[in-house]
């Protein structure tokens, strides 16, 4: 009788456990989106492509870096991206650092860890961790605010 009662219990953790981690491996809806979104933005950056990133932010968008400081509006953003980055810098996500959390009645957080390539210099890799806030407005999301900080030459992740 102990013996069945202990084979049952163990059989219900089994059954419950296993649902249990089922459930927790479903992939966030909002978190799905905006790493979407991340893509999306992202692949425009790498590609200069001035016209879609500019689309997915803000007309009052506020941009701080911790090299650079504070750049406010689309506009300036846009053409610091054309002067700076283009065919200069190429941003990858780091995958296992992404963190999204919503914001209720506006959007939702973003936050990592991007590292940055130099195409023609493979030895100049750096990392920066980076915030942004993203804004849903009538079922179109745009960044608004963005922090970038610690830049550092690809140490974050060693």
């Amino acid at each position: 009788m102990k013996r069945s009662l202990h084979l049952c219990l163990l059989a219900a953790l089994i059954f419950y456990g296993t649902r249990l981690r089922a459930q927790s491996v479903t992939p966030d809806p909002l978190f799905l989106t905006i790493k979407s979104l991340d893509t999306k933005l992202f692949d425009a950056y790498n590609r200069c492509d001035l016209t879609t990133l500019g689309t997915m932010v803000s007309d009052d968008l506020e941009f701080y870096h911790d090299q650079t400081g504070l750049t406010v509006g689309k506009a300036l953003f846009l053409a610091g991206i054309k002067q700076n980055i283009c065919g200069k810098v190429q941003r990858e996500l780091l995958p296992q650092t992404l963190e999204v959390y919503p914001l209720k009645g506006y959007g939702a957080v973003e936050i990592g860890i991007h590292r940055f390539h130099h195409p023609g210099e493979p030895e100049n890799v750096g990392d920066a961790k980076f915030i942004m806030l993203w804004q849903s407005k009538d079922d179109v999301w745009k960044v608004t605010r963005v922090i970038s900080y610690e830049h550092n030459h690809g140490l974050l992740t060693k």
